[in-house]
């Protein structure tokens, strides 16, 4: 009799593969910054405490910050042990494991369906990417066949309302503007809005600030309140943009903000410009909200799902 064979793979499951494939080549690519300093501590190196001095300088110039990176060295230290290791290339692939590990908290998806409309709230400082990762972000909800509508509630900066309608324009889907109106009464009508036309999600795009602007960190506590007012379980979800190039100091702006607003979620963008990659790891060990989305790029593909296995490997490749 002859063997079996094996179904051949849905067309729609290697076209998935295929894109998560060339995904990952642009983390590694757009991580190489990031993961160059700490892959060359291995490079024929012994199994000493010279190698974890090393690797302890490389983590932190990474801004992997003190904590996470203390963490990273004792675990590791342990699975060397434990896997009785003897080269560096093994020490390497135990450290992106360890990686891997210290990130898995931070993997979850963003969940669409369970309200209607779900309304995402996007803060973030300015420079951070916020709007364009907006404009992201409504492609991939498209593309998963959700139907959106924008709130630019960022009504403070002249520039961000046009920005705004480009990406709207761009992904043809509808918009609530106000031209130098209230914040809180745009995103109140783009609930309202929301709600009416029957839209699975209202993104409600809010002014760009630093935490220590007192006065505008009010105004998205207000932006939160109103909306809560058009719908009492909204927000759904409260995200934070945050420029990976910014490293300690994203993790500050996490803390900030979540202490305000109380976050649900975080986009890291510009990962492909960076050193500062480790950042990551520091907000797993510090404050542990989930990554929905990371971004390498300019263009509206360049924004894709976390994935801590994916990252660790493109970090220590």
């Amino acid at each position: 009799m002859p063997a079996p064979v094996a179904a051949p793979a849905p067309v729609a499951e290697i076209a998935v593969a295929t894109e998560r494939k060339s995904w990952f080549d642009k983390l590694k690519t757009g991580l190489r910054k990031t993961g160059t300093g700490i892959q060359a501590v291995f490079v024929n190196a012994q199994i000493d405490d010279a190698l974890y001095e090393e690797l302890e300088s490389a983590l932190l110039m990474a801004d992997t910050g003190v904590k996470a990176t203390e963490f990273l060295l004792e675990d590791l230290r342990g699975r060397v042990k434990r896997q009785m290791a003897t080269n560096a290339t093994q020490v390497k692939a135990l450290l992106a494991e360890a990686v891997a590990d210290l990130l898995k908290p931070l993997e979850k998806p963003l969940v669409i369906g369970q309200y209607t409309p779900t309304v995402i709230m996007v803060a973030g400082v300015n420079g951070a990417g916020k709007t364009t990762s907006i404009g992201k972000l409504t492609k991939h909800l498209a593309n998963e066949g959700a139907s959106v509508l924008l709130a630019a509630a960022d009504t403070f900066r002249a520039a961000a309302r046009e920005q705004l309608l480009v990406w709207a324009d761009r992904n043809t889907v509808e918009i609530v503007s106000n031209e130098g109106g209230d914040p809180s009464a745009v995103s109140f009508d783009a609930v309202n809005a929301g709600k009416a036309r029957g839209k699975d999600v209202v993104l409600v795009d809010t002014a760009g600030r630093l935490p220590t602007q007192l006065h505008l960190m009010d105004e998205l506590k207000k932006i939160k309140r109103v909306v809560t007012k058009a719908d009492a379980t909204a927000p759904h979800e409260v995200l934070l943009v945050i420029d990976g190039n910014t490293g300690q100091n994203a993790l500050a702006q996490v803390k900030a903000f979540d202490e305000t607003l109380g976050l649900t979620g975080l986009i890291v963008t510009k990962l492909d410009g960076t050193a500062k990659g480790g950042v990551l790891c520091a907000i797993a060990r510090e404050r542990p909200i989930p990554v929905y989305f990371i971004g390498v790029g300019e263009k509206l593909e360049d924004l894709e799902t976390f994935s801590a296995r994916e990252f660790a490997q493109a970090l220590l490749g």
